[in-house]
């Protein structure tokens, strides 16, 4: 018995020196004995159970300059400042609000002239024979309306060639027989039993053709397009003129007036002319609105911000081109 009991106590003791022998994966050493980055590797892939509190992580190197950029290697804030695209509209509103806008028109804007005539009777570069009579012009007015003036070099165009005040302001040089010219503006309309061609000079115009006690000089006449017109032309409402009923009329233009418009809300109106050279809008339609004025060249002037102020004339910045 005392052999297998020696033996046995032999056997204790290597098990017991074996056991705290270091290296062995069983102790309580391991986890101090495994690198480092392994036990960090395990703590940070496996969840704390429940109630258990996590151990202080070891403090981890600081990240680089890649990862997170600092002012000045980046030259701009953080990443949570507005990015760039964001102030750049507001830099382009800032730019329209400061911007004044365009102011509304007042003057016009000319149009392409119309290739096709639009005169009625009287006809640029035609001539026309006639007869020239007189007549006292007093002050300068007439059928047309035009109002006093102190230039008397006018005349009064015969009924038919008046042509219900189309030949109102019309510029006219007319020729004696004998080689004598002058240039007159038709205020006036002679009637019946004036003959067509035939023109009314005032005393003054006559006289520088022929005596007065002529009586009757044969004559040619022709259109202008003076370049002594007036530089802007100016439009007055017929007296009475209201936003319900109102008379346009045209003064100082250069050519022949073929037509007048006023724009509605529908579009363009052409409004009738009377025989007393106002163009009447007998329901007040565009009544102290844009108005569009036609040459018998074909050419025509848009005028804004006129107003409605009967009896007044109101210049305009426009003027029809000379021909």
């Amino acid at each position: 018995m005392g052999i297998p009991v020696a033996l046995v106590a032999v056997g204790v003791l290597v098990c017991l020196a074996l056991a705290l022998l270091p290296g062995n994966g069983s102790g309580p050493g391991t986890d101090a004995a495994r690198p480092a980055a392994a036990v960090a590797a395990t703590e940070a892939s496996t969840p704390p159970g429940p109630g258990d509190t996590p151990a202080p992580a070891a403090p981890s190197a600081p990240p680089s300059s890649a990862a997170a950029p600092s002012p000045s290697a980046a030259g701009s804030p953080s990443a949570s400042a507005p990015p760039t695209p964001t102030s750049t509209p507001t830099a382009r509103a800032s730019a329209a609000t400061a911007a004044p806008s365009a102011p509304a028109a007042t003057g016009s804007a000319r149009a392409v002239p119309s290739t096709a005539s639009l005169a009625g009777r009287i006809k640029p570069g035609t001539s026309y024979p006639g007869v020239a009579t007189s007549y006292d012009a007093t002050d300068g007015n007439g059928a047309c309306s035009f109002g006093p003036s102190g230039d008397l070099m006018v005349a009064a165009m015969n009924h038919t060639d008046y042509e219900t005040s189309a030949a109102c302001g019309a510029y006219v040089l007319v020729r004696a027989a004998g080689g004598a010219s002058i240039t007159v503006r038709i205020v006036n309309e002679c009637p019946l039993p004036c003959a067509p061609g035939q023109l009314d000079l005032s005393h003054e115009a006559f006289g520088r053709l022929a005596e007065l006690s002529v009586g009757r000089l044969p004559i040619t006449w022709t259109l202008l397009s003076p370049g002594t017109a007036p530089d802007t032309m100016s439009v007055r409402y017929k007296t009475g003129s209201t936003q319900w009923w109102c008379g346009i009329q045209v003064i100082g233009h250069r050519n022949p007036v073929a037509a007048l418009e006023v724009r509605t809300g529908t579009g363009w109106r052409r409004l009738s002319r009377t025989d007393y050279n106002y163009f009447l809008s007998p329901d007040g339609g565009g009544c102290g609105g844009t108005i569009r004025v036609t040459d018998v060249y074909g050419e025509q002037l848009t005028v804004d911000g006129i107003a409605v102020k009967p009896d007044v004339v109101q210049p305009t910045p426009v003027q029809f081109t000379r021909h």
